[in-house]
């Protein structure tokens, strides 16, 4: 829960989860909610829903949402020609966090370790940011959809190199 839903009183859900299922079985998603609310601090209940991360957690776990991300940018990227471009949207950190790494990867040269006088590894950059930081929406996108704010594009250009 807290990999992937960056929930900071996910150990406390969690144990408060097995306590109430040693009880009886959680059947409905209101009696995970009711769970969940009741093992989060009183301020933490006002501030916004205390389900929101926790459903977030379970619905990439249950879907493998970040292994089906990772593969389809691999497959993406390695079916494009050199200086083909790929472009990807996110929704939330963690899936932001993901396409940053995989797009860094790409774009890494050398891999030998900084004390080596030259390369030995021959390892070439196999892609270039196309921008650096990513794209976010303006003022004026985010007064027309609101739901905008957490987007985030990021573009990667392939290269002509190949590491295997």
């Amino acid at each position: 829960m807290f990999e992937y839903g960056e929930e900071k009183f996910s150990r406390r859900i969690a144990s408060n989860i097995i306590k109430a299922r040693e009880k009886a079985p959680v059947e409905t998603t209101l009696q995970l909610a009711d769970i969940i609310r009741e093992s989060v601090p009183q301020k933490a209940r006002r501030d916004k829903n205390p389900c929101k991360k926790t459903f977030q957690a379970l619905r990439i776990a249950v879907n493998s949402e970040f292994d089906h991300l990772s593969k389809g940018l691999e497959d993406a990227f390695y079916c494009l020609k050199p200086q083909g471009r790929l472009a990807v949207i996110t929704f939330h950190s963690l899936e932001d966090r993901l396409v940053k790494q995989k797009f860094a990867a790409w774009c890494k040269g050398c891999i030998c370790p900084p004390d080596f006088p030259q390369c030995v590894c021959g390892r070439k950059p196999e892609g270039r940011l196309v921008n650096r930081k990513p794209i976010e929406a303006g003022e004026e996108e985010l007064e027309n959809n609101n739901r905008s704010r957490s987007a985030k594009l990021r573009i990667i250009e392939r290269s002509g190199e190949s590491n295997g």
